[in-house]
Parts: C-alpha cells; sequence; structure tokens
C-alpha cells in the first residue's frame, strides 16, 4: 500500500510513525513533513495552503490513500479536491469540517442531534457582549468561557474568572471580524476521544487527556497542549461505547441526514460532568499531543483502518486492540512559548533521550542549510514514553525530555502525575470516585482546574 500524509506537525508524525510500524510497512510519503517525518516518509516539499499542488502531487504519486492531518485544508477543501481528482481521501469534506470550522454551527448540529453539550451564545456585535456573559453565567460564579467562532490555530479560546478579560476577549475576536460563540462552563474532568467515522458507521479508539497549561499544576497561559497520557485509570467503565451512542453515531447521522456525511476521525472534546458527558468541542482530525499517546498503544493494524473509513466501510476491517500498556507524552516548547515563541535554536539529545527507550516526536523543526536541527515553531517535539504502568511511562517521558537540549526549553513535570499516583494507590476506588462525580473541576485526576480549550482540547 502507499500512503500519502499532508502536514508538518507533531501528529502527522505520529501518524506516520505508527504506519511505518505496520505489518507490512505501506510506502509513505509525506507533504510538506519534517525532519523526523523524513526519517520514515519520503517528504514532498509543498504549501498546506497550496491545494493544486497537493491534486498534482497525489495525481503524480497515484496512492492507495491520502491522509489529512491539520484542520486549515480540511477546511478549505482539500480533501474534496482530492476525491474530484480520483483519490481514496481519509478526512472530511470541507461542508463536513465546518464542525471544527464553526463552533455556531457545531452547536446547531449538536443541538439537531440531541447530543449533549455546554449551553452558548453567538454574539456578533460588541455590545451584546456583556447580556451574552449573563445569559451562560447568570451569576458570575464560574469561569467565563470566550471562544473565536472559527479556527484559530488553538489560540481562540479564554476561560477566565475575570469578566473584563473575558470582555477584552470578546472584542478583540469581534473587532478582528469575527464572531463569538460564550459557553457555560462545564464542571469536571477532561477527556479527549478520537472516533473514526466512515460517514455512517462509528468506530472509537482509547481515550486520552491532555494538559493545557504551559506549567505545572496547571498554572500558567493556554497553549496548544503540553502532554498527555492514556489510559484513563479514573474514567468509569465503558466511557467510549457511552460516547459514541450519546456523542459520535448522533452527530454522523445528523451530518449524514444534511447530505454531508462526515468522513474521517471526529474528535471528541468531552467534559465528564456532575450531570454526565457534555460534548466541549469538535474538532475534524486527530488532536496533537493525544494523537501521540493513543497510537503508541494500538496493537492492530493501522492502515487498513484508516482505509476501511476512507473507502466508506469501517466493518470490513476488525475493531482496533490495544496494548495493556501505558503512554505518556511530555512536550518540550521554546522558549517564549506561548506568548512570544522564540524560534532558530539549535536541538541536540535526541539520540541520547532514545537511547533511553522514548520515541521523541517532532512538532516544529527544521533542518539549516548545513543540516543543523533547529526550533521552528513554539512546540518543538513531543517525547513519548511507555511503560506497564502510567508511573512508569511518564517517569521514562520525563527522563527523554530531560536529555533534550535546547536553549531556553521548557516542559512540564506533572504529567499524569496525579493519574499514576492514584491508580497505584487505589485505582478502583479512585475509578469509581471519578465517575459522573459531582465534585467541581479539578477534582479527578489530572483534570485542569479551570478547564480551556485549544486544539481539541475543552473549555
Amino acid at each position: 500500500m502507499k500512503i500519502l500524509v499532508i502536514g508538518s506537525g507533531g501528529r502527522e508524525h505520529a501518524i506516520i510513525r505508527r504506519l511505518a510500524a505496520d505489518h507490512p510497512a505501506p510506502e509513505l510519503h509525506a507533504a510538506p513533513g519534517n525532519p523526523g517525518i523524513a526519517e520514515l516518509a519520503t517528504c514532498h516539499d509543498l504549501s498546506l495552503s497550496d491545494l493544486d499542488a497537493q491534486v498534482a502531487l497525489a495525481r503524480q504519486l497515484s496512492p492507495d490513500l491520502v491522509v489529512i492531518g491539520p484542520e486549515a485544508p480540511l477546511v478549505a477543501g482539500s480533501a474534496d479536491r482530492l476525491r474530484a481528482a480520483g483519490l481514496t481521501v481519509f478526512g472530511p469534506s470541507a461542508a463536513a469540517a465546518q464542525l471544527e470550522g464553526s463552533k455556531s454551527w457545531a452547536k446547531e448540529i449538536m443541538a439537531a442531534a440531541g447530543v449533549p453539550t455546554a449551553a452558548s451564545v453567538t454574539v456578533t456585535a460588541l455590545e451584546e457582549l456583556g447580556a451574552g456573559l449573563d445569559r451562560v453565567n447568570p451569576l458570575s460564579d464560574v469561569p467565563f468561557v470566550v471562544k473565536a467562532d472559527g479556527l484559530a490555530a488553538g489560540k481562540g479560546v479564554v476561560v477566565t474568572p475575570d469578566r473584563d478579560a473575558a470582555i477584552a476577549h470578546g472584542e478583540a475576536v469581534l473587532t478582528a471580524g469575527g464572531s463569538v460563540v460564550l459557553e457555560e462552563f462545564l464542571d469536571g474532568p477532561e477527556v479527549s476521544l478520537f472516533c473514526l467515522s466512515d460517514g455512517t458507521r462509528v468506530v472509537p479508539l482509547a481515550p486520552a487527556q491532555d494538559f493545557k497549561r504551559a506549567l505545572d499544576d496547571d498554572e500558567g497561559p493556554n497553549t496548544g497542549g503540553m502532554g498527555a497520557y492514556s489510559p484513563l485509570p479514573w474514567a468509569p467503565e465503558g466511557l467510549a461505547d457511552e460516547v459514541v451512542r450519546a456523542v459520535a453515531q448522533p452527530t454522523i447521522d445528523e451530518m449524514a441526514s444534511r447530505g454531508t456525511p462526515f468522513v474521517g476521525v471526529l474528535y471528541c472534546g468531552l467534559a465528564l460532568t456532575s450531570r454526565g458527558v457534555r460534548v466541549v468541542e469538535f474538532n475534524a482530525r486527530f488532536g496533537d499531543p493525544e494523537t501521540q499517546v493513543v497510537l503508541e498503544r494500538l496493537a492492530s493494524p493501522f492502515a487498513p483502518l484508516l482505509l476501511a473509513a476512507a473507502c466508506g466501510d469501517l466493518s470490513a476491517v476488525p475493531p482496533p486492540s490495544w496494548h495493556d500498556s501505558a503512554a505518556v507524552t511530555v512536550v518540550v516548547a521554546c522558549a517564549g512559548y506561548p506568548a512570544a515563541a522564540r524560534t532558530g535554536d539549535v536541538i541536540a539529545g535526541i539520540d541520547a533521550a532514545e537511547m533511553l527507550g522514548t520515541h521523541v516526536i517532532h512538532a516544529g523543526t527544521v533542518r539549516d542549510e548545513h543540516g543543523a536541527l533547529l526550533s521552528a515553531g513554539g512546540r518543538v517535539l513531543s517525547v513519548v514514553g511507555a511503560g506497564e504502568d502510567l508511573e512508569a511511562a511518564r517517569v521514562l517521558a520525563l527522563a527523554g525530555a530531560e536529555a533534550i537540549t535546547l536553549e531556553g526549553c521548557q516542559h512540564r513535570r506533572d504529567i499524569a502525575r496525579t493519574a499514576a499516583r492514584d491508580a497505584q494507590s487505589d485505582p478502583v476506588t479512585q475509578s469509581a470516585s471519578s465517575a459522573g462525580s459531582s465534585a467541581g473541576a479539578g477534582t479527578a485526576p489530572d483534570a485542569p482546574s479551570t478547564p480551556i480549550s485549544d486544539e481539541g482540547a475543552s473549555a
């Protein structure tokens, strides 16, 4: 099998790494790829915004499958263009990708499908902001949730107890010409669940949890994600099946009934509230850094799953199976991230990290004319550790992250720490107390104290 993966980040590196582990391994191509991807696939230099170039490359390569990684080309119609050229594509059409491209439209779909989610109001004028906040947070006794309606590269959400800060963010979005979705704050821990869809059927992958704040103990500014782990020992049994029943399948059914079938991966960002599962948001692609840990645990072949979804028949392949081991990823970010990410610094220590038993995913790297590896983005690397339990996995991932040398770099040291500790002390009690508890956000293992949303995480 020949597969072309479109994208250049950590998500795409993780996808290609897992595809390369299939037996037999497919012939892999990436556009544009990155230095880490180049060790596993043939990379082709093109712009993610150049849909003509993507179609031309795909026609030249004639792959059995094209996998589109990032959200921007999906919303721009890359999958439509490739399908029109006769290619088999894993990724939703531009119309279906509006589940991520427009938060207000996603709310409309959820309402029609009866999917439980946070109450919300869409605001298009400055004078509506105050009244909108009062509607979704009438007592002002929980944080305000303010989201840019469209794609915002993971930087469109503010969750804050400060009403003035919430209004300021909304004003900034509106002044820039966008609209704003104001949401009810959801209590409870957060879960990310990828659901593969062939347009009709839904197959869930393993749940994961990520960490959005830049600093330990969920302090600091919002980021695109500083780490993730899987499995979730505290999650209620049967969570994935419940999400398929109450969230993913009704959404896929509603999309199909509107003539916009969703083919690809529906990323369900969820809050396990005192009232049950609630959708925080949908994404139309795999999320980063959760992809790194979910695919690390995937035991069954990956390419046949993606191909079956793209061909419209997930029933043609067995459901995915999973390793019993745990996986933790720790993101190594550049100096100044997220406010003022510094690029162009030399990266070293990857070989040392991998000699410890980790693997290192490239997310924001580039090589200069001399072949030196340099930082080229805010989240530069993602170090993945696997072990028999979460504690073993997190210790390994942390050791790998600390082997990386990059001037001014930063990483969190508490990824999966609470979940690992509680699982070792009393996993049965922990799992029961976390499922549907009435406690507020942050009481379950590693749940952020102020849930936030960014690149597929919650608000």
